[in-house]
């Protein structure tokens, strides 16, 4: 990391000197130039992310203005937006959906080639999506920046690093610098008490919190998970309560690194390793906020009340317990355009509506656990007649992890299509998509008009309501199917 020029060292030594969040932590340790009246801070990135979607008018920007990549040492580079999840054919040609998409994955190829950096490519055992396998591969680790061009590269805080996904402009800045210019977020310390119950899940946590805040309740900010409920969290599951953080307006989410966090990383090919190990972990360890620091904010959210959520509308934050009505608002929001678009009515239950599709995967919800909690549901059990579903896990280390267990098996008995590492239907770029009118069941992020495909409805849920919805071929709560 560079040094911080003087201003910002003695601002650095003066916050020191009182209780500092997790957040202020970071954020003082990476400051290279501090705020001024003209202009932002200027926030040294520790780990840049790239795919192949945002990165091309970047790396194009550089040989316009003969600019090398500062530091291709820092980068780590994959292909997942663009990339089908069907497996290539006899000759080694993978299906893409279009020219365009293929063009994307040559032209990610040809650059990482020319400028040096690292890539997982098609044929790398290593290769998934992009917030999947920085964790896996140990690039992901706390006290780190990191950035991306991709909105949901706050998955990445559940390490106690701060990540945030920046715009393609942005891109070729740290392309170039290293650096980013950034104003400073304020702070919300998000108290999670109590525990979950058994068959809720860490997305329902965070549907939960996102309906309670509504999707502008964290603008400007950045959250710091905490409480019991938190701690109690696998880390594939506090990577997708961080991962949704930007679904409630947040920059970025943080969970405080603990045991749970080191033994994750331990041993992963780009984590620290022998005495490096050591000395880093005993650094990791003070990345905790401080007893006495101040937050901006401080929202509280029982954990244990949570209910398995979905939801109903067009936005992440129309959210609801599964059983409950729809309702006419949320937070002083009429729902009437989104339920005209979604085709329910205020007041009706979602239960035994008719579902068409179901997708398991994406960034948040393609982990090895999400897997297996959905083959739960799956096992001994068929995809109901008229039903399309899709497992696509989210990488080839995790798929090769789920075939080792046999969840391969289990999910195509059941009748579900088991594919390739892939964004797939979370975004519909590559293909997989939802047809006009049709109602899907998603584990992915985002419910916005249209963005599983044109016409498509998408209600947000878990892997087990998802699961549970594929095999009844309706809305329903997978608690009340009961045990295999």
């Amino acid at each position: 990391m560079t040094h911080p020029s003087s201003s910002a060292d003695q601002a650095g030594h003066a916050a020191s000197q009182r209780p500092q969040t997790l957040f202020e932590k970071i954020w003082q340790q990476h400051e290279v130039k501090a705020a001024t009246a003209d202009h932002p801070a200027v926030l040294y990135i520790d780990l840049h992310l790239i795919h192949e979607v945002t990165s091309p008018q970047a790396f194009d920007e550089l040989r316009k203005r003969g600019l090398p990549v500062r530091r291709p040492d820092r980068c780590v580079a994959t292909m997942d937006h663009s990339t089908p999840s069907l497996p290539a054919d006899a000759e080694g040609d993978f299906p893409f959906v279009d020219d365009l998409a293929r063009q994307q994955v040559r032209k990610l190829e040809e650059n990482c080639r020319d400028f040096g950096i690292e890539l997982f490519d098609l044929d790398s055992e290593h290769q998934g999506i992009v917030h999947v396998i920085g964790p896996e591969l140990g690039a992901t680790q706390p006290g780190k920046t990191i950035v991306c061009g991709d909105s949901h590269t706050s998955t990445h805080g559940a390490f106690g690093a701060l990540a945030f996904g920046i715009g393609t402009s942005e891109v070729g800045h740290v392309m170039a610098t290293q650096c980013l210019l950034q104003h400073r977020p304020k702070t919300t310390a998000i108290e999670m008490t109590g525990r979950l119950q058994p068959g809720v899940s860490a997305k329902d946590l965070i549907l939960a919190l996102i309906a309670q805040i509504g999707v502008g309740g964290g603008t400007g900010q950045v959250f710091e998970y905490r409480g019991e409920a938190v701690r109690a969290l696998s880390m594939d599951e506090r990577m997708t309560l961080c991962n949704m953080s930007i679904e409630a307006g947040a920059r970025a989410g943080l969970v405080a690194p603990d045991e749970k966090t080191f033994a994750y990383l331990k041993g992963r090919p780009m984590a620290p390793q022998g005495e490096a190990w050591d000395q880093a972990v005993a650094r990791w360890r003070d990345l905790v906020s401080d007893e006495g620091a101040v937050f901006d904010r401080v929202v509280t959210l029982d954990a244990s009340k949570v209910q398995p959520m979905i939801t109903f509308g067009t936005h992440p934050g129309m959210g609801m317990a599964i059983d409950d009505a729809v309702p006419a608002e949320i937070h002083g929001e009429s729902t009437a355009k989104a339920l005209d678009y979604m085709k329910f009515e205020a007041g009706e239950s979602l239960l035994g509506k008719k579902v068409d599709v179901v997708f398991i995967g994406s960034c948040t919800n393609s982990r090895i656990n999400d897997l297996r909690e959905a083959a739960a549901v799956f096992r001994d059990r068929k995809v109901a007649p008229g039903v399309r579903t899709l497992v696509v896990p989210g990488s080839k280390k995790i798929k090769t992890m789920a075939e080792a267990e046999g969840l391969d098996q289990i999910f195509r008995a059941a009748g579900a299509e088991w594919r390739e590492a892939s964004c797939s239907m979370c975004i519909a770029m590559n293909g997989d998509q939802v047809g006009p009118g049709q109602l899907a069941v998603s584990t992915s992020n985002r419910n916005f008009e249209g963005r599983q495909g044109k016409g498509s409805r998408t209600l947000l849920a878990g892997p087990a309501t998802a699961a549970a919805a594929a095999v009844t071929g309706v809305v329903c709560d997978a608690r009340r199917l009961g045990g295999n």
